[in-house]
């Protein structure tokens, strides 16, 4: 990827941002924006890296780009953000961004199926699109789910993404986490 390129993903992300990140995150007292630099913000100060922080500003690049609206889930749809967002990033991003977002759901579930505790915290919204996502898994789909070569960062994404929910909290900009951004796009595309 070029520069140029670089910078027309760089300005297509502040873009999406810009025209939908103001609304409301799925029930939840935040904005979408919001959401997303809480859960980046957490990624960097438990020092992940590059692609970790930018999986966790855009884990949920889905509700960004479906046209479902953020009250979905209360009419009973689940809007597959995940997926919808996996196949986004994967045009422009390497497996260690692409992989952890795709998974972030299954980790949830995941989550629900090996400490009875952590449903407990979730929140109504997410209690909702949970049973929506299929619910917890079975021990057999947890025990898959711990092979994946991604299962350690999908579950550290999840965590940082259900302590993404907290109003008025002050973060770094958007700005700087695209800074962010690029350095895992010039990664990506100098490793390739």
């Amino acid at each position: 990827m070029t520069a140029e390129e670089a910078d027309g993903l760089v300005s297509e992300i502040a873009g999406l941002f810009a025209h939908r990140g103001s609304e409301m995150y799925a029930g939840e007292p935040v904005t979408q924006t919001e959401h997303a630099l809480q859960t980046a913000w957490q990624a960097e100060q438990n020092k992940a890296t590059a692609a970790l922080v930018t999986a966790a500003l855009l884990h949920d690049v889905g509700h960004l780009l479906h046209d479902l609206g953020e009250d979905c889930a209360d009419e009973g749809i689940d809007d597959r953000h995940e997926a919808l967002g996996a196949e986004w990033l994967a045009s422009h991003f390497g497996a260690d961004v692409v992989e952890p977002v795709r998974l972030h759901v299954a980790a949830k579930r995941y989550r629900c199926a090996v400490d009875p505790e952590y449903h407990s915290r979730l929140s109504d919204a997410s209690r909702l699109s949970l049973k929506l996502q299929g619910g917890p898994f079975t021990e057999t789909q947890a025990r898959r789910f711990e092979q994946h070569p991604y299962f350690q960062d999908a579950v550290r994404l999840r965590l940082w993404d259900e302590g993404a929910k907290i109003p008025n909290l002050e973060t770094p900009s958007l700005e700087q986490f695209l800074g962010i951004v690029r350095k895992a796009v010039a990664r990506d595309h100098t490793n390739s």
